[in-house]
């Protein structure tokens, strides 16, 4: 809200007043209004009210001591004895073209035994002072139901067993009040500063609506001081004064600049000789203190400085607000992707200057306006002590002289330095510092990008004129701080990496400002070696040129010679010269042989074009452990350009030369999790150059060279899937593979228990099938074995198999082996004897056992029986089937009377005579 509020006195009577429409006062208008809180004003007068100022009266019980507007809301919040009172700002709507402001009182805090000094008010945060006490709360909104409207008119904040300390100086006798009693410090952060002592109620004003708000109070800090000591005055001049809420918002961005979300909230308080700055957001927690080489009248805390006011001088401090406010706003600040100077840093002053008399000092936008007033009394009179300071029976009000008839006042108006310029002012003093103090550079290149970040921050920040000038001065502040700690040898070396990540440099650009010129050799500190290490080996999208990266090449095998197989397989390397990568890697090979220093030699020799060397290189190590090689260096096969996985050329050239190998380290970095399913799918399909919906050879081997060692589950049924579609598709479209299959249905049977043992009875069927199907065996083969083990999940391969069903033989096959997966043995037994009764009593054979044999007697006899009554003697298959195998297990397992009940009635006795003999015989055997 746009208004002004004042405590004014007049014929010793207090007065509280504001001020709404007092602009118009500056364009020349002398209409005033007075009127009362919440008084209603007709629409007749809207036209007036447009050109008038209007005083509203708000009175109290009690005089007003302190008063604080909440920067947030606008509501209002006035201290008296005892109690805090809260107006809340209201927007009255006269008509369509008039709203005016007006403030209704919506509650009151009573505190016990307790004078506020000052108050703050900032987003329902209330922090308050006496002369040596500061307490922080928290108005919290609490969830009611229609029916407890009532019960938010009271509400009392209960209080835990307040901390002894000792007898208070409210119930001191008369007789002590010549003395001067101290309590012992206090800081109680949290849910401990409920053992305050200082008991709470909130009392509601409003009238009880269904818009009623319900608040309770939560303590959040309480801290005591005791009078000061130190040899800059006397102990009874210490109290508290200055105390502020600075809210930090959200960074805007463009679909937000109309919105001021709350990131922060800082509060500030001081002493006569040190101040104090709480972050009290998310959590409580002191962030800074601060020094003053003198004793200190006022200060005002912004975003970016802290200004305190003197007997002599106006002093600037840096402040950490924009550190706190960073952290709380992106949690990937302090990794190796963003960073920001820690909280922790120690704050410095900018700069002093000297005034006559400062009085008091306020802020606003890029001004700081100054009372001050040319005293002329003596320093020791003003400085005399006056006990009645820490009298908590003191009067509230105190008699003062009329300030018009005194001279000496003087305002100022100070312009304070633009962010620009300041910043340009650091970073030159800190190169005074660059060569002799490291840590001296690298806090004041803090204090910079921390000025910087705060002018970021500000919701104003879209609208300024600087915009494009902060954003590049933060860039650069990120690069003088990565090229500290870069340079330096300092315990934070490892942020080099996030600052030179937000710089938005690239690494050709961070080379050229750290390396020199020429083949001299420099000392490469940590930070720098980080840096490089990191950048290398992350798929950027950067390629050195051949100079860049023969310096790399020569920086890492001073440094750290045993990085450079890894560094040798970064993307951005790929123009370094491969002779000169030999040489260094011999050189190291020396001193630590390893399989992918090896490997990395190999890689060299390909990219020379001398196969000699390569081969040499390559018949070092087994098969075996080259493939386990790949493991510590993946991007000798594969890396990544734009997101996308590309093979290298050592990955083509085994992929002509020894696929085996291939796919063995390919399933290596799989089961070592450097390689995940999808990925090894793209890889192979740009090395095989296959369309996304084509499925390489190669890749069907990976996926059956990972069956044999995958254990995870999941990725297991996901491998069964996709070989099952492979191998339908194949067979389906007539395709065969456009490369020789590494492994045989044999090979797969014997190395993996996923591949089963193919039945009998479908070795049969197969025999007597059409030529075509030779062709494409193997993949047939491997499909009936993979349907032949308890492995997969026959119900969900249940659709993909569809294409085959009536594929002849293989069809019939891989339909009864489903059948019979899913316990369907009478539908697999009718469907054989439709198709091929030959194999009906060899599937009986093989699957009808232990708890499914009731099977034989139940469906497979009465269905010979059926068939051959219905075929005579023209189907001999059927009559040997019943005859030679199908009757004997009946008449081995079955009683002879339930073996009677079986046979048909028209039967010929003849027939049967043997089975029932052997049936009845088998019973007489001892």
């Amino acid at each position: 809200g746009d208004y002004l509020v004042t405590i004014e006195e007049k014929s010793k009577a207090t007065f509280l007043r504001a001020y709404m429409n007092w602009r118009c006062m500056s364009a020349g208008s002398s209409r005033v209004c007075v009127r009362m809180v919440g008084h209603k004003m007709e629409e007749s007068y809207s036209e007036t009210l447009k050109e008038q100022m209007s005083i509203v009266e708000m009175p109290l019980s009690d005089p007003p001591l302190c008063i604080s507007c909440c920067p947030v809301s606008g509501d209002l919040l006035v201290g008296c004895k005892n109690k805090l009172v809260m107006f809340c700002l209201k927007y009255l709507v006269i008509n369509q073209n008039l709203t005016m402001l007006d403030f209704e009182r919506s509650f009151i805090l009573h505190m016990d035994n307790f004078v506020p000094a000052e108050v703050a008010f900032c987003a329902r945060h209330i922090a308050v002072t006496t002369e040596l006490d500061v307490l922080i709360l928290k108005l919290e909104l609490v969830e009611q139901s229609a029916d407890r409207t009532e019960q938010c008119a009271h509400r009392v904040s209960t209080l835990e067993k307040p901390v002894d300390e000792g007898p208070s100086t409210h119930t001191l006798p008369l007789e002590l009040d010549e003395f001067i009693v101290c309590q012992k410090p206090v800081e109680l952060l949290g849910e401990e500063s409920k053992l305050c002592g200082i008991p709470i109620t909130l009392e509601s004003t409003e009238l009880p609506t269904e818009d009623t708000k319900c608040f309770q109070v939560r303590y959040l800090l309480f801290r005591r001081f005791t009078p000061d000591q130190s040899p800059f005055g006397f102990c009874e001049e210490t109290k508290l004064h200055s105390v502020q809420l600075l809210p930090v918002y959200q960074t805007a961005h463009e679909e937000t600049e109309n919105k001021k979300e709350l990131l922060s909230l800082f509060c500030f308080f001081s002493l006569p000789h040190i101040g104090y700055l709480y972050s009290v957001g998310n959590s409580v927690e002191l962030i800074s203190t601060y020094q003053y080489s003198e004793k200190s009248e006022q200060a005002v805390l912004t975003p970016q400085f802290l200004h305190v006011v003197t007997s002599e001088n106006l002093q600037c401090f840096t402040v950490r607000c924009s550190a706190a406010a960073a952290r709380d706003e992106d949690p990937y600040i302090d990794t190796t992707v963003k960073a920001c100077p820690p909280v922790t840093l120690d704050v410095c002053t900018l700069r002093m200057q000297l005034f006559i008399g400062p009085r008091a000092i306020c802020h606003f936008k890029n001004h700081i306006i100054l009372l001050t007033k040319a005293d002329t009394e003596d320093i020791t009179e003003r400085r005399k002590p006056a006990r009645s300071m820490l009298s908590r029976k003191a009067d509230s009000i105190k008699s003062r002289t009329n300030s018009e008839s005194e001279p000496g006042w003087n305002l100022y108006i100070i312009n304070t330095v633009s962010t620009i310029q300041l910043y340009r002012e650091m970073v030159d003093y800190s190169r005074t510092y660059e060569n002799v103090k490291t840590e001296s550079c690298i806090h004041l290149l803090s204090e910079a990008h921390l000025l910087v970040r705060a002018a970021i921050m500000d919701p104003s920040f879209l609208k300024s004129e600087e915009k494009e000038e902060l954003e590049r001065a933060f860039r650069e502040s990120c690069a003088f701080l990565g090229d500290c700690y870069s340079r330096f040898d300092t315990k934070d070396y490892h942020l080099a990496l996030p600052y030179y990540r937000m710089s938005g440099l690239s690494m050709t650009e961070v080379l050229k400002r750290l390396v020199s010129e020429g083949d001299e050799i420099q000392r490469y500190e940590r930070g720098f070696i980080f840096y490089l290490t990191h950048s290398l080996n992350e798929d950027l999208n950067e390629e050195l040129s051949k100079e860049s990266a023969n310096k790399v090449l020569q920086i890492f095998y001073i440094a750290d010679p045993l990085q450079l197989p890894h560094i040798l397989c970064s993307p951005c390397m790929r123009n370094v010269c491969p002779l000169t990568a030999v040489k260094y890697l011999q050189k190291v090979e020396k001193i630590m042989p390893s399989v992918v220093l090896t490997l990395t030699k190999a890689f060299m020799a390909l990219k020379m074009g001398d196969l000699t060397m390569y081969e040499h290189e390559m018949d070092s190590y087994k098969e075996t452990i080259l493939a386990c090689g790949f493991i510590g260096q993946p991007k000798l096969l594969r890396q990544r350009k734009e997101g996308i996985v590309i093979p290298t050329e050592f990955a083509v050239h085994l992929k002509e030369m020894q696929p085996g190998l291939l796919v063995a380290a390919t399933v290596a970095l799989h089961e070592n999790s450097k390689m995940e399913l999808e990925e090894a799918d793209t890889f192979f399909k740009m090395l095989c150059s296959n369309s996304e919906n084509t499925i390489p050879q190669l890749l069907v081997d990976f996926w059956e060279a990972l069956l044999v060692v995958c254990s995870q589950e999941e990725i297991l049924q996901e491998l069964l899937l996709r070989l099952t579609s492979q191998y339908v598709w194949r067979i389906s479209k007539k395709q065969i593979p456009e490369t020789k299959p590494l492994k045989t249905t044999e090979d797969l049977i014997n190395s993996c228990n996923h591949f089963g043992l193919i039945c009998p009875w479908v070795t049969s069927i197969m025999s007597v099938g059409s030529p075509s199907d030779k062709d494409y065996c193997e993949d047939i083969s491997k499909l009936q074995s993979l349907l032949c083990s308890q492995s997969i999940n026959i119900a969900s391969v249940l659709p993909v198999l569809e294409p085959l069903r009536e594929a002849g033989n293989v069809g019939l096959t891989i339909h009864v082996l489903c059948n019979t997966r899913l316990g369907k043995y009478e539908e697999a037994i009718d469907e054989l004897l439709k198709r091929c009764p030959d194999a009906a009593v060899l599937y009986a054979q093989h699957e009808l056992k232990d708890d499914n044999r009731a099977v034989w007697w139940n469906k497979l006899l009465p269905e010979l029986c059926k068939r051959t009554r219905l075929n005579g003697n023209d189907c001999p298959v059927l009559i040997s089937s019943l005859k030679a195998e199908t009757l004997s297990v009946v008449a081995m397992e079955l009683e002879l009377r339930d073996f009677l009940s079986l046979l048909p009635e028209d039967g010929t006795a003849a027939f049967f005579l043997p089975h029932l003999l052997h049936c009845s015989q088998r019973k007489l055997l001892p």
